[in-house]
This record gives structure tokens, C-alpha cells and sequence, in this order.
């Protein structure tokens, strides 16, 4: 792992392309199904679920994970290239591990693998775990650059996508979408296809649009100015009522309104959990404070960034009796840790980002309530998050300008203009990078990505015109940074 450079993110495994061989590949997979064995979750002739996204380097590296799955033994159930959200619920239900090949929303030079244990995510605790795990390579493998020799089929496909459509149109019902017409944007989201088969299953009216055959990375949590650019060109003639779509392998969503305004992820969880009637909501620090100020959930917990975080903090929830309880990401990625009930119709939890939920229950309560999307946002508390990033910002200098920031962080955030005086500065939040709420109840959020050599800047205020300024300013300040 230290000398590939491949290394865990806030979720599974991420690297450069040239970094991760064949060899580190299948070196990876066999630590990860080793430490399953000694959970009692993987043994020989176990099934292991793997599906990918569509970067041009995920068949090779499904390739060498499933080297390693027959190599340990055990019986690899091919699901093609399909969401996330997809491959979990399958593998889930049928209580057998999976992984993901995919590098999410990251530029195609990279990829990655998320790895899920029999009934839920990996968890940090599982990635510590597996890490004292030793693999030796079998013989006559690999050549000496680390490239799969041996001869692996992935011809036989398990087809889950018609299990994943029947999950939406059996809980919202099959008019649930009547009378919309819902552009989807399909770019090169391994989801494209399923997400426009959802929305016809519910009713509504599917218009492709952006499709492209080269991979393009879409962050929900930092859209690109082109993406913001053709949301509006599409909303243009009035046609739509929403545009849809996800990242990369369709575990995160992007919605926008009948304006071609895209939605923040945060934002569109508030939504649906109060659509869903969470008792418990569970989300990153990062995410708006809108939450708390609705007051329909009663148990509010903040984690670090990353859905192992959600994920084990929605769980204690539910074990406390917590119930119903949920959890999203500021990407917009929703998480059930229990079921729903609603109207005489259940929907199975799933412990695992999904990119379909939030998206439906947004437009399922805008179209119950005869209002549109946009109106319905404006239901919220007035609170506008923002985030962008800064690229090609190594994470070893971002971790030692936020350490020395948090040292005097009044007197860090004067000198980088974020604050006058030093009572300005009203609350310092270090659960996940470097977070400061200041007296006018803004904030700034500091924070190295943990997929990519960038650092993440937040940014919360009462509009959208203060927020989108503080987001110029916080950019604009940690510039700096990188000419050090």
C-alpha cells in the first residue's frame, strides 16, 4: 500500500491509474477477502459481487479482482457496469460481499475500488483491519510490471438492474411521476440508462440529454461551470420540470429545478429525510445547518466526511431506537439504516450511498404538494451552502497549513482575511478538517478531499450572494497556500 501510493480514501481505495496494476489490484482484493474469512464473511465457494463504472481503466482492474477472488476460491458474481447502489442492494439481499471498480467523480486518470462487506460498508475498523493483512502473489501471474497474465472471464453477467428499478416503482408506486417531463443527464454515469428506466417505471416522461462517449468526472458537490452552463440551456425552453443526474458510478445525485438550477446535495437530503419522516438523520459536518433549524428529526448526529462515518453513526441511532433513521452527504448521497414505512409500502433499508432516493422524494413531495421544485426548497430555513476546490494542492501541505492554522485560528482567519478581529470568530469545529463559524453566523470549512490531491473549502451564509462571496474570498485566501 506505501509503496504503490494507492491508498484508502473516505471511500475504498483510490489512486492513479499507472499506480494501481494489476498486482496491487489483486493484492488488495486478497487482503480484503482474507479479513472477511476472519469475520466469518468470506470462505471458499462464497459469492463476491463485483460490477464497475466506465472509465476506461475499470475492465482491467475487474479483471485482476476477480484474479483474486478465484484465486482465494471463491465464485465471482459478475453484475456488468451499473450503479453502486445497484450492485449493493443485490449483494446485500443475498448476503454475500461486493466490490465496486470505480474512481466516483474523480478525473478518468484515476480509479478505484470500494469494497462492502456481506450486509453494509466497509468500515474504517475493516480498513485497519484488512492492512495487517499478508498477501503473497501467486507464481506465473504477473509479468514483471505487475500485469495480469492469467486468463479470467468476466462473460457471465447477473443482471440487477430490474431487482434496483422494482425497489422505487414498488414504494412510490407506479404514477408517482405522472405528468413530468424530467431531463437526464447522462454524461458517462454507469447509472445512465437505469436512471432513465426509473423514471419511466414511476410514470413520468425519461429526456436523454449530454450524453458523451469519453468519461467526464461530474462532482454533485462541486459542479463544473459547463454543467451549470447546460442545466440552464436545457431549462431554457420550459419544457422540463427537473433535470436529473449522478456521478460517475451513480451513487450520488444532481438534481436541478425547472430553471436549470442545480440543487445542493445538502440540501436535497433535508428533503427527503423530512419526506421520509426520519426520526434520526445522521450527516457529515460539512452539511448545511438547515437541518437542524427544520426540527422534524429529533436526533441530529454530525460525523466526519465519508459514509463509513454516516454509516456507523446512523447505525447507533437506529440500535438506540431511533427510528426511522437515515443518513446524506453533502454530495447528496442518501443512506437508510432502517426501513421506511409509508402508506401501506416498505422500502428496505440500505446502508450505502444511494443516488435515486433523494432525487424521487423531492420530486414525489413537490408533485403531492401541486408546487414545484424550486417552491419547494424555499420551504427550508434560509441557509446557503457553497464548495469548491483547490487542485493539484498536495494533502501533506494542506494537513500542515490547516495544523498551523488551528494553532491561532483567530489570528489565522485575520491574516487571511476572513475576519477583522478576533472576536469575530465564534466557534472552531476540528471533526473533520478545520471548520469556523464566525459571529454573523457564517462559515468557512477547511478541508483536504480525501480521493484526490485537493483541498475542499465550504462555505455557509443567509444567501446565496454572501455565500458565493465568502466561497471567493475562502478560495482567494488559500491560494496562497500553494505558492508556498
Amino acid at each position: 500500500m506505501e509503496q504503490s501510493g494507492v491508498a484508502f480514501g473516505t471511500s475504498g481505495a483510490r489512486g492513479l491509474v499507472t499506480a494501481m496494476t494489476d498486482a496491487v489490484c489483486f493484492a488488495y482484493t486478497v487482503g480484503y477477502l482474507r479479513h472477511l474469512a476472519s469475520l466469518g464473511e468470506f470462505a471458499p465457494g462464497t459469492p463476491v459481487a463485483v460490477a464497475g463504472d466506465l472509465r476506461p481503466s475499470t475492465p482491467r482492474i475487474l479483471r485482476a479482482c476477480v484474479a483474486a477472488i478465484e484465486h482465494m476460491k471463491g465464485k465471482p458474481v459478475f453484475c456488468g457496469y451499473v450503479p453502486t447502489p445497484a450492485l449493493c442492494l443485490h449483494a446485500f439481499a443475498q448476503g454475500y460481499p461486493s466490490l465496486m471498480v470505480t474512481g466516483s467523480h474523480i478525473p478518468a486518470d484515476r480509479n478505484g475500488i470500494k469494497f462492502n462487506r456481506a450486509r453494509g460498508e466497509f468500515l474504517k475498523s475493516d480498513e485497519a483491519a484488512m492492512r495487517t493483512q499478508d498477501v503473497a502473489l501467486p507464481e506465473g501471474w504477473f509479468d514483471a510490471d505487475g500485469v495480469l497474465v492469467a486468463s479470467v472471464d468476466l462473460s457471465d453477467l447477473t443482471d440487477v438492474v430490474p431487482g434496483y428499478v422494482a425497489r422505487y416503482r414498488a414504494f412510490f408506486g407506479p404514477d408517482a411521476l405522472a405528468g413530468l417531463r424530467l431531463g437526464v443527464y447522462q454524461h458517462s454515469a454507469v447509472g445512465r440508462d437505469v436512471l432513465m428506466l426509473i423514471v419511466e417505471a414511476l410514470g413520468g416522461t425519461a429526456v436523454p440529454l449530454g450524453r458523451s462517449t469519453s468519461f467526464i468526472p461530474v462532482d454533485t458537490e462541486a459542479v463544473r461551470p459547463e454543467d451549470a452552463v447546460l442545466a440552464r440551456e436545457w431549462a431554457a425552453d420550459g419544457k422540463l420540470d427537473a433535470i436529473l443526474t449522478t456521478d460517475g458510478d451513480s451513487d450520488r445525485p444532481l438534481l436541478a429545478d425547472a430553471q436549470g438550477n442545480w440543487l445542493r446535495g445538502d440540501v436535497l437530503g433535508i428533503l427527503a429525510a423530512r419526506f421520509l419522516g426520519a426520526a434520526a438523520v445522521t450527516t457529515p459536518v460539512s452539511s448545511n445547518t438547515a437541518l437542524e433549524k427544520s426540527g422534524f428529526a429529533r436526533d441530529v448526529r454530525r460525523t466526519r466526511i465519508g459514509s463509513p462515518f454516516v454509516v456507523a453513526a446512523m447505525t447507533e441511532a437506529a440500535e438506540a431506537g431511533v427510528t426511522p433513521s437515515v443518513g446524506y452527504e453533502a454530495n447528496g448521497g442518501f443512506l437508510l439504516a432502517t426501513d421506511i414505512a409509508q402508506d401501506g409500502r416498505t422500502l428496505d433499508a440500505l446502508p450505502t450511498r444511494d443516488s435515486v432516493l433523494p432525487m424521487l422524494c423531492a420530486l414525489v413531495a413537490a408533485r403531492r404538494a401541486n408546487t414545484s421544485l424550486a417552491a419547494l426548497v424555499a420551504t427550508l430555513p434560509p441557509r446557503f451552502t457553497l464548495s469548491d476546490r483547490l487542485v493539484n494542492m498536495p494533502t501533506a501541505q494542506s494537513l500542515a497549513e490547516i495544523e498551523t492554522l488551528s494553532r491561532n485560528p483567530a489570528e489565522g482567519a485575520m491574516g487571511l482575511g476572513f475576519i477583522e478581529k478576533a472576536e469575530d470568530l465564534a466557534l472552531v469545529d476540528q471533526t473533520d478538517g478545520l471548520r469556523m463559524t464566525f459571529a454573523n453566523n457564517e462559515i468557512i470549512h477547511l478541508r483536504p478531499s480525501g480521493n484526490a490531491p485537493e483541498l475542499r473549502v465550504y462555505v455557509e451564509a443567509d444567501t446565496p450572494e454572501r455565500a458565493a462571496d465568502l466561497l471567493k474570498t475562502g478560495i482567494g485566501a488559500v491560494s496562497v497556500w500553494k505558492e508556498r
